[in-house]
């Protein structure tokens, strides 16, 4: 898993004449910066990053919301058609994202969101993954801890909030790291759904980069490093969470709620 980081920034920051030698060099002769200052002036590399922070960070908030309340309401409310629902959520998952382009495309033109970030956005803001693991983790959760805050009068919003969601951090990390990395490096919808070069995302992005008649894979190795970071950089600090079985915080909670 490191060698690729490594081979991709031992290309960016090698001298160009190195990258087409018959031997490749393990380690670089020299240390470049050329290839990270040309990418940053010949293309609007800020202006992709804006768009693909936007996208992501608007998709994490909107797709694990939505998540958690269907997960939530398959895990703990019983109603008709419950189950067949709920499997026909999970076909979903076997529909290749080929499949519904073109209905994807025809929905988000009639509705004049060609070449925005909500046209991007929308079209994943439910995911049946997310849906399904978020069903399987709430059903652990204690029904009556549930039963007891509906005594105590508190609404089901309100359970939701109070008593749900502080049971749920485990499950909410992954939906997070999840959904930030499916959007920050998604790249078949962005594609169709954006046209316009300067509402690209950063695979767009590169992917314009690789598709020029000669390709410079300095510059192309600069932009997929400077790509990895976001990722990269957040995992060393995410906090430790408690369990999922942490029953006894959620009865404070529930004590605390009326």
């Amino acid at each position: 898993m490191i060698f690729p980081i490594y081979w991709m920034f031992a290309t960016a920051v090698r001298p160009h004449a190195e990258i087409f030698e018959a031997v490749a060099r393990l380690v670089p002769s020299g240390v470049s910066w050329s290839n990270f200052h040309a990418v940053l002036t010949r293309y609007p590399v800020l202006t992709w990053v804006n768009n693909s922070v936007i996208i992501a960070v608007v998709a994490v908030v909107l797709t694990v919301f939505i998540n958690l309340l269907c997960g939530y309401t398959f895990a703990k409310f019983r109603f008709l058609g419950r189950n067949i629902l709920f499997f026909a959520i999970l076909g979903a998952l076997m529909v290749p994202i080929q499949v519904i382009l073109v209905p994807e495309f025809l929905i988000v033109s009639w509705l004049g969101l060609l070449n925005t970030h909500l046209g991007v956005i929308l079209p994943r803001a439910a995911e049946a993954f997310g849906i399904f693991m978020v069903r399987q983790f709430m059903v652990s959760i204690p029904d009556e801890l549930i039963e007891a805050a509906r005594l105590d009068g508190a609404g089901e919003f309100a359970i939701f909030l109070r008593i749900v969601l502080p049971l749920s951090k485990p499950i909410i990390a992954v939906l997070v790291i999840f959904t930030f990395m499916w959007r920050w490096n998604d790249f078949a919808w962005p594609l169709v759904a954006l046209t316009d070069r300067d509402m690209y995302t950063i695979p767009l992005g590169l992917n314009l980069l690789r598709g020029e008649v000669n390709p410079d894979w300095g510059n192309v190795m600069a932009l997929a490093l400077l790509s990895l970071m976001p990722m990269a950089s957040h995992l060393p600090g995410l906090p430790a969470l408690p369990g999922s079985g942490d029953c006894e915080h959620g009865t404070e909670i529930v004590e605390r709620s009326h």
